[in-house]
């Protein structure tokens, strides 16, 4: 009898342990659905009980190779933060020609909520499912789940058919939400060979399996493209060709959720995602073709592309404007400035990113609108044709991540350089606020790869290193009531002109100076004027007048102020306690602050905070902060704010959060005025 229960016992641990490992679409249990928190983070508002991705290489006769990707995912709604979990989104890709193009079948998702103690499933319907055009290359279908409510469990299923071999999307294994189980692979048959790129965090080890797999074609057909696709007519018998399959999968449990922070940059390039890179093809006798062994091939492939080198190559199409434009230029640096601001005034951007032209620049010059590519090659075929050593340089904008492998899909960008005696000069004539060396902020993004005539390549680091500053004066009466009125001046300087300008130029002055006075709670704004807003040589000056309530405190016959009044930070924005990822500011900065206070009648100064100067270490950033007491009842401040560096390592974390707590307390520290 002992014998017999100890065998219930174990068929039964076996059971539940095969039950909760089952996920089957469509078997969601009550348990789930139950669920009240998530196991590895209470916090978590939405998790993924279960997330699998199968892709693999596909041979049909009429098509050739195809990539086929299958995905299952299983989604807890913990909360009502966590309803946006249940709309998702499957993005296609498609050629400029559409005559490649990715699509979509075998849609099938489905609700599960706990109702009166039983479960009930409710089905998506095409009133859930839209389609859309995002842009040329892109197509988006949206699935908006029915029925959600804060416990439900959502399953949904899918399969994308491609003909891009070469652009296999990225296996993300981390999201901002917890993933419970998480199952991938990755097969591809011989003559395609992938390089297996990985970032982010987590210990990832795939299981690598080889297998035999055979095609069945007709005798007459021939490879007829780049990746192996059969065509023929006239066939009279058919036979098969057996080759071998490269299989990788990804197991993971309990992965936690990557969530963003401040100063992160783009939080996907610190994801932990599998990336493979076609690297190269060789089909049965054919030779080699390679994509991106090395940079020199990845270089070589782009600049081969006809709608990369040849492009670049053409001219023609603009000399008499450039001779009549450089007529009166007396040096290099004012031929460069010319051309740019030429090129960023005669061309519209019509907002696509691409290393590669659309249309191509000629067509582009004419009708004067283009891609990135269109604008920034025409940009540097000009500066060659005015005597500059000019070269196009692929980017990876911030949105895009960081190619930290040699990879063709890792740039999707394209910027023009000038070398000069000082390295080379940055320019980007897509955006009608920026200057040379002053790039628009979606191309900060670690280092750019430099293009040279011969196919060769070098990198230059794309952040600056001059400092955009905000130098801000102000004359300030404070009354006894605590409200205070008076003047500001602000002057901004390289990247921050830059932003400034992009907010300002185009917008209605009216709605500007509400979003500012709503800004700073309520703030009355009058006489107010920007300088330079057109005069890129120079910096954007603003200034105005200002009315504000309730800036101090009065207790009794005290007065408590901060002498930066709305212009202080009430709180750091490092909260972390520790930090894997480094601090990404995009551009060195500075600020400086001189204020004159004029205190109420009848009032003196009793206390005011001490002077303090501290610092990051090497030279990192530095902060001074001194009050004095001036003549005819005021008080100044003059403050001071650096940032030496866009990028700090995440070994600086501490220190950084320490500098501005520190700036933050000593920002909110009281002026103290008694009455007399």
């Amino acid at each position: 009898m002992k014998n017999t229960t100890n065998l219930l016992l174990l068929f039964l641990l076996i059971t539940c342990s095969a039950f909760a490992q089952d996920f089957r679409f469509g078997k969601v249990s009550k348990e789930e659905v139950s669920q009240k928190k998530c196991p590895i983070d209470s916090s978590a508002n939405a998790a993924y009980l279960y997330k699998s991705r199968r892709s693999y290489i596909n041979y049909t006769e009429n098509k050739g190779f195809h990539l086929i990707t299958e995905i299952f995912e299983r989604i807890k709604i913990y909360d009502a933060d966590g309803f946006d979990h249940a709309t998702q989104i499957i993005s296609l890709y498609k050629s400029d020609s559409r005559s490649d193009s990715e699509s979509y079948s075998g849609l099938k998702a489905y609700t599960y909520n706990l109702v009166g103690g039983k479960l009930e499933e409710i089905k998506l319907k095409n009133d859930g499912i839209f389609e859309e055009e995002v842009s040329k290359y892109r197509d988006h279908v949206k699935i908006t789940m029915p029925n959600i409510s804060v416990g439900s469990v959502i399953d949904i299923k899918y399969r994308v058919e491609s003909p891009f071999l070469s652009n296999v999307d990225d296996f993300v294994l981390q999201t901002d939400i917890p993933i419970m189980n998480l199952e991938a692979s990755f097969k591809s048959p011989e003559y395609f060979n992938y390089k297996i790129n990985a970032r982010g965090y987590l210990p990832i080890s795939p299981n690598l399996e080889t297998g035999n797999e055979k095609i069945t074609f007709a005798s007459k057909a021939q490879y007829g493209n780049s990746y192996g696709a059969y065509s023929g007519t006239g066939t009279t018998s058919r036979s098969d060709v057996d080759f071998r399959t490269n299989k990788y999968s990804f197991n993971l449990k309990d992965i936690p959720a990557l969530r963003d922070e401040p100063y992160v940059g783009n939080i996907d390039n610190y994801r932990s995602t599998v990336k493979f890179e076609l690297s190269y093809t060789q089909f049965p006798q054919s030779t080699v073709t390679n994509y991106s062994t090395t940079w020199e091939d990845v270089v070589k492939t782009i600049y081969k592309n006809d709608s990369f080198g040849s492009e670049l190559n053409k001219s023609g199409y603009y000399d008499d404007e450039v001779d009549q434009l450089l007529a009166s230029a007396t040096n290099d640096l004012e031929k460069i400035a010319l051309i740019f601001g030429y090129v960023r005034n005669h061309m519209s951007w019509n907002g696509y990113y691409g290393k590669f032209t659309d249309n191509g620049v000629k067509r582009a010059y004419k009708e004067r609108s283009g891609n990135v590519a269109e604008i920034n090659l025409m940009l540097t075929s000009m500066m060659r044709y005015a005597g500059l050593e000019s070269y196009p340089v692929l980017v990876s904008t911030r949105s895009n991540g960081i190619p930290l492998f040699p990879t063709i899909d890792g740039y999707n960008y394209v910027i023009a350089s000038v070398k000069s005696d000082n390295g080379f000069v940055l320019l980007d004539a897509t955006s009608k606020f920026s200057t040379p060396n002053v790039l628009p902020t979606r191309t900060l993004n670690w280092e750019g790869r430099v293009i040279r005539n011969d196919g060769t390549s070098t990198t230059v680091n794309l952040y600056p290193s001059i400092k955009a500053k905000n130098t801000v004066s102000a004359m300030v009466t404070l009354d006894e009531q605590g409200s205070i009125n008076g003047s500001i001046r602000t002057v901004f300087s390289n990247h921050n002109a830059l932003k400034y300008r992009e907010k300002y130029i185009g917008a209605e002055q009216e709605s500007f100076i509400q979003s500012k006075e709503n800004t700073y709670g309520g703030m009355e704004i009058e006489e107010f004027k920007v300088a330079n807003d057109l005069d890129f040589s120079k910096p954007v000056m603003e200034t105005y007048s200002f009315t504000k309530e309730s800036q101090a405190e009065v207790i009794g016959d005290k007065i408590y102020f901060s002498p930066l009044f709305f212009m202080r930070d009430l709180e750091n924005p490092f909260k972390l306690e520790k930090r894997e990822f480094p601090i990404d500011f995009g551009y060195p900065s500075g600020s400086k602050y001189m204020i004159n206070v004029v205190i109420p009648e009848g009032y003196e100064v009793e206390s005011i905070p001490e002077p303090v100067a501290f610092s990051l270490p090497d030279n990192l950033g530095t902060f001074k902060f001194k009050i004095t007491e001036g003549a005819n009842s005021s008080v100044q401040l003059m403050m001071e704010s650096d940032i030496n560096s866009s990028l700090i390592p995440a070994n600086y974390y501490k220190s950084i959060k320490t500098f501005f707590q520190e700036m933050v307390d000593k920002e909110n520290e009281k002026v103290v005025l008694k009455k007399v």
